[in-house]
Order: C-alpha cells, then sequence, then structure tokens
C-alpha cells in the first residue's frame, strides 16, 4: 500500500500521521475518505489482504491484464472454470495459494500450447521470454 501512495503524488500527503489520522468513512458507501480522495471498501480489502501477505483480487486481475488474458483465456490457463475466474478477480472468493502460484508458474513459462512445460526456465531463458 505505501508504494501505492509513494508513487501516487495526490496521495502520498496521506502518509504523514497529522493526514492520516483525518480518515473518515465515505458519505453514502461503504468507503473510506482522505481530504478529497475516496477509497472504495474493495481497494481497502485489497490492501489489507496483501498487507496479511494474501494474494487479493486486484493482484489476480492486474496478472490477466499483464498478461492478455481474457475470463476464459485465464480459465484455460489455470485449468479452471471461468465463473472461479471471476470470483477471484471481483474479490467474491478468496485466491487460494495454490492458484496463485499456478498464476505466476503459468507467467514464468508462458506455455503456447495446451500442454504443460515439463520443466521451468532457466534464468537466461526467461529473461528471454519477458523482453
Amino acid at each position: 500500500m505505501e508504494s501505492v501512495l509513494r508513487t501516487t503524488p495526490p496521495l502520498a500527503p496521506i502518509l504523514e500521521p497529522g493526514v492520516f489520522a483525518t480518515v473518515h468513512v465515505a458519505e453514502g458507501s461503504p468507503g473510506i475518505e482522505w481530504f478529497d480522495e475516496a477509497f472504495g471498501a474493495d481497494n481497502v480489502y485489497a490492501w489489507a489482504q496483501e498487507q496479511a501477505g494474501a494474494v487479493s483480487h486486484q493482484m489476480f486481475g492486474e496478472w490477466m491484464h499483464r498478461n492478455g488474458l481474457s475470463l476464459s483465456t485465464a480459465a484455460e490457463a489455470l485449468g479452471i472454470s471461468r465463473r472461479m475466474v471471476s470470483y477471484y478477480r471481483t474479490a467474491h472468493k478468496a485466491i487460494p495459494r495454490a492458484i496463485w502460484l499456478a498464476c505466476l508458474g503459468w507467467e514464468a513459462t508462458r506455455p503456447h500450447a495446451r500442454s504443460l512445460p515439463r520443466r521451468l526456465p532457466t534464468a537466461r531463458e526467461y529473461a528471454a521470454l519477458h523482453r
């Protein structure tokens, strides 16, 4: 969370204790506000998940976006249903550790066919895949 705040200039003041202490529940929504910046409940939940060491729906969505995956292609890549991908992406279900490890493994190997790779790439092969 801190890195998000530090890299977003309008939000950086939230890191100051005096400003941080001015947080309040957003009017008419389940989110929170500091000065004129509102954070939805789903964002706050995601940040809490990440700080607790869990995988958030935002991390899962970023993985899909980074790899150009739709619900269907992500489901195929992970060997799960399209519905479960949707649940994970929208925070309706917690993302199991095994699923996140599968995401990272898929990204590391980038299989191009339906068959799975038999080994992980070497550091040099991995670097070549991610240029």
